[in-house]
């Protein structure tokens, strides 16, 4: 008897492949926009105002068996002008997750590393967004090294562990 069935059906990968994120959901979970200084800005508006730009990423666990994960890029402008506060805008945008062959060690990574990534270009978006609505240029920030903040904050981690155990 002869099997007629394709090669990849006929017998199961031994191997996993390569680890995927597969997005299941984006969302708007937070967004506040605050104008309080959009008369003091129209005077001034050779000046580009001076911006404060806040990031932090969280991650919350979902179904352990599914990896399923919560993803949440939290991005804040503050522009000044002066002492005079232009606009202020807080976003909080999230992502459902599931994470697909992903060794333990590689889903911290995937989930603080490029899961953000994903996010980012929409949350910039909507950023450049409400600040055009609500008169001014529109804010467009720059690609955010998400690398640099993940090393920066396991070396938070190690430096407050190495603090604690020395304690």
């Amino acid at each position: 008897m002869t099997d007629t069935a394709a090669p990849d059906q006929a017998q199961p990968q031994e191997t996993a492949g390569p680890p995927l994120i597969r997005m299941l959901a984006q969302y708007v979970k937070d967004l506040s926009f605050e104008n309080p200084g959009l008369f003091a800005a129209q005077g001034q508006t050779n000046t580009a105002p001076e911006i404060e730009l806040g990031i932090d990423v969280r991650v919350e666990p979902g179904p352990p068996e599914q990896g399923i994960f919560s993803v949440e890029l939290k991005l804040s402008a503050r522009a000044k002008r002066q002492d005079t506060v232009v606009f202020i805008v807080e976003l909080v945008y999230g992502g459902v997750v599931q994470l697909q062959d992903a060794r333990r060690e590689d889903a911290e990574p995937m989930l603080l590393i490029e899961c953000p990534r994903l996010l980012f270009p929409f949350a910039r978006r909507i950023i450049a967004d409400i600040t055009r609505e609500g008169g001014h240029p529109p804010l467009m920030i720059d690609p955010i090294d998400f690398v640099g903040l993940y090393r920066q904050q396991r070396q938070r981690a190690e430096a407050e562990a190495a603090a604690k155990a020395a304690g």
